[in-house]
């Protein structure tokens, strides 16, 4: 069975108040995880929605999902780019970007790591508001998660 999985990630003000929302399809059912934290940033709530969609394809307990054959989009370059290119050599210099500095957000990529490593996951990037339905759903339900 393919999932396809739809996140975004949205802030009011950098950091600021966001939110989070990923949109799950999986035959014909989908659904929607949203939610929200008073002080964030947008990469912050870009990683959560990925996270919070792979947790809640790991917990559920139709056996069909354990194949897990998953395709996330994502608006977001740096999660995809990030777990699929520069999480290797965050890694390997001890989470230390290439000029030296903490990489930002690392429990974040752990986490996300640690879901993606179970899976056989394609991400994809898809250009924002660029009437992508699913995507436009991603992000009114994150700009709606988020408290204002």
């Amino acid at each position: 069975m393919e999932i396809k999985i739809y996140t975004d990630g949205a802030c009011v003000g950098n950091p600021g108040p966001g939110g989070w929302a990923a949109v799950i399809i999986a035959e014909d059912n989908k659904n929607e995880l949203f939610g929200g934290e008073k002080l964030t940033t947008n990469n912050r709530m870009e990683l959560t929605a990925a996270i919070k969609a792979l947790e809640y394809c790991s917990k559920q307990d139709d056996k069909q999902l354990s194949l897990k054959q998953i395709k996330i989009y994502t608006d977001s370059v740096y999660v995809k780019e990030g777990i699929t290119v520069w999480i290797e050599n965050w890694e390997k210099n001890n989470w230390k970007t290439s000029d030296k500095k903490n990489v930002k957000n690392v429990d974040l990529w752990k986490k996300l790591k640690d879901l993606a490593k179970n899976n056989q996951i394609e991400w994809n990037w898809v250009k924002g508001h660029s009437n992508n339905p699913m995507n436009e759903l991603a992000d009114k339900l994150a700009k709606k998660a988020t408290p204002i």
